[in-house]
């Protein structure tokens, strides 16, 4: 399957100003690899209760090489300040995000991001979407992985507006392997674009594979710019881009929303703005 991906990049101090972005990412598949039990109740609500167990963590590996070249573009955040949206969704082997959901939690596809115009999603390396579920309490989103499954984080913008996708898994950049931040440069998600972010990126030719592991073998485990507590976490953060030339359009709803807007409150003519006549 081949995709196309953008990348900004962007040097220390320039947020603000022009962003020098990598992109162009054509993705190929290059895969290698005794006392008395308490009553039944009383047990079910006890486990949901407990925390999970350590094997039921995971991170994400440093996976083999997929081939995923860049080229550079321009672009500048509308609001290097604050984005315009972001998402945290954690994971776990089954067992542990049982753990953190209870029983007959809600499960969803994708989640709607920036008022409805992107779609997210984690897929597995065939293409399907792994649900997601709701924490107990409204908290964090949670996927299920299995152990050695690769898997691929999936933007899909339904707008015409471009957005810059800053990505983080376990903490880290997917982009640099350092400790993530919203200041940090990131893919470019084009109008009515689809992104596919399958790795940490190796150099402008390849990425290495995201791969759920043992938290033992994680990426953040292994690298000093890595905290293992951070490990079991995906982070996406989204900042609308200003394209030269071209001002965006306008956000559905935003206002005040009129069904009948020449029943306005009654007035008389007003003069023309050439002045009064003659």
């Amino acid at each position: 399957m081949t995709s196309l991906e953008q990348l900004l990049r962007s040097g220390p101090g320039r947020l603000a100003g022009w962003l020098a972005v990598a992109l162009a990412v054509l993705a190929a598949g290059c895969s290698t690899q005794p006392r008395e039990a308490p009553p039944a109740a009383a047990s079910a609500r006890a486990a949901e209760a407990a925390p999970a167990p350590a094997a039921a963590r995971l991170g994400t590996q440093w996976g083999e090489g997929r081939e995923s070249r860049v080229r550079s573009v321009e672009a500048r955040r509308l609001n290097p300040e604050r984005p315009d949206d972001v998402l945290t969704v954690g994971y776990a082997g089954a067992s542990g995000v049982r753990a953190a959901v209870g029983r007959d939690p809600q499960r969803q596809l994708n989640v709607p991001l920036a008022q409805g115009d992107v779609e997210w999603s984690i897929r597995d390396e065939n293409d399907r979407p792994l649900p997601l579920q709701q924490a107990r309490g409204g908290g964090t989103l949670q996927v299920a992985g299995t152990e050695g499954a690769r898997y691929v984080l999936v933007l899909r913008n339904l707008s015409d507006r471009s957005y810059e996708v800053v990505a983080t898994v376990d903490g880290l950049d997917v982009l640099s392997g350092q400790p993530g931040s919203l200041s940090r440069a990131g893919y470019v998600l084009q109008p009515q674009g689809l992104l596919r972010i399958e790795g940490f990126r190796k150099s402008r030719d390849e990425v290495a594979a995201f791969r759920f592991a043992a938290p033992g073998r994680a990426y953040a485990a292994n690298t000093p710019a890595g905290d293992a507590r951070n490990i079991g976490v995906i982070g996406t953060a989204l900042f609308e881009l200003e394209v030269p030339g071209q001002r965006p359009p306008p956000r559905i709803g935003a206002g005040r929303s009129r069904a009948f807007p020449a029943d306005e409150p009654s007035s008389f003519a007003p003069p023309p703005r050439y002045g009064p006549s003659r």
